[in-house]
């Protein structure tokens, strides 16, 4: 258990420097906004600069990490905690020790905000947080436990957006800003989720037995049957539902169409498919 506790720290403590390396690579010197507290930190240390970022980022988070508390539990107060502190020291320690010199806007927003989403991945796949903005997707996500955790922060750390475009007098660091947000959460939800996107295939075919049989047998593939019927001739129809994953979808529509070439066929993206050859169920922190 111990043993458990301490790899799942050393994650989080690995997730909060790549979060804090790439602000301060790419976000600070770029002048590129970046969601979340921080972005409100940001903002303010252009307003004000002898306040450092990453005192900002504790200071603003206090209220935050309060309905934490209340709403969301222990564990993940304690190790956002610990992920905020590693996250905001390492800010103001790295920007101390080391500037890095200005680059491309569009290069910084993109490498930015791939090394943002995968130190926040990293971060969010042991159940905690950096603080801020995530701890409010995070509440979100009791809401709607459906819907991805990088969707969930495009909500408050859009509304930040704004904010720094308003302080910024610039429209194009927030645009940047945004840029990098999208990038952020499609790599964040890479790291969650997988790369192997998952798909479903509803074939409609009147050989619908002899394609279930060669997806059962031949290519150990689970189908389920559904009875659907057509609603311009009014007979009967067998729908056979498959998931299966991306990289298996060539072999798929060869088989069907091998079997019947007037086979109707849908294939339509899952974004997860639990159960036997696929992934395991696991709660939500």
């Amino acid at each position: 258990m111990i043993q458990k506790t301490l790899k799942s720290y050393a994650v989080i403590a690995v997730g909060s420097l790549l979060f804090a390396l790439a602000f301060d690579w790419f976000f600070a010197p770029n002048q590129v906004a970046i969601g979340g507290i921080t972005g409100a930190a940001q903002v303010i240390n252009v307003l004000i600069p002898a306040l450092p970022v990453g005192i900002l980022t504790i200071v603003l988070n206090i209220p935050l990490f309060i309905a934490g508390w209340r709403l969301i539990g222990f564990h993940l107060l304690a190790s956002s905690l610990f992920s905020m502190a590693v996250s905001s020291a390492a800010i103001d320690l790295i920007a101390l020790v080391w500037e890095f010199p200005p680059m491309d806007p569009m290069l910084a927003t993109l490498c930015g905000g791939a090394l943002l989403g995968l130190g926040l991945g990293l971060v969010f796949s042991q159940g905690a947080t950096t603080g801020g903005t995530d701890i409010v997707a995070r509440l979100l996500k009791l809401k709607f436990p459906w819907l991805p955790m990088g969707q969930l922060l495009l909500v408050p750390d859009g509304v930040v957006l704004a904010a720094a475009a308003l302080a910024f007098g610039e429209v194009s660091a927030a645009l940047y800003g945004a840029v990098a947000l999208f990038v952020t959460a499609r790599v964040m939800d890479t790291v969650l989720y997988g790369l192997d996107t998952c798909k479903t295939a509803y074939i409609i075919s009147d050989n619908w037995r002899a394609i279930a049989d060669v997806l059962l047998t031949e290519q150990d593939r689970g189908v389920t049957i559904l009875r659907g019927q057509g609603a311009y001739s009014g007979a009967d129809k067998q729908v056979l539902m498959v998931a299966f994953r991306q990289r298996d979808i060539v072999q798929l529509r060869r088989t069907v169409h091998s079997l019947d070439p007037q086979a109707f066929m849908i294939v339509c993206n899952a974004h997860e498919v639990l159960g036997e050859g696929f992934g395991d169920y696991q709660k939500e922190d």
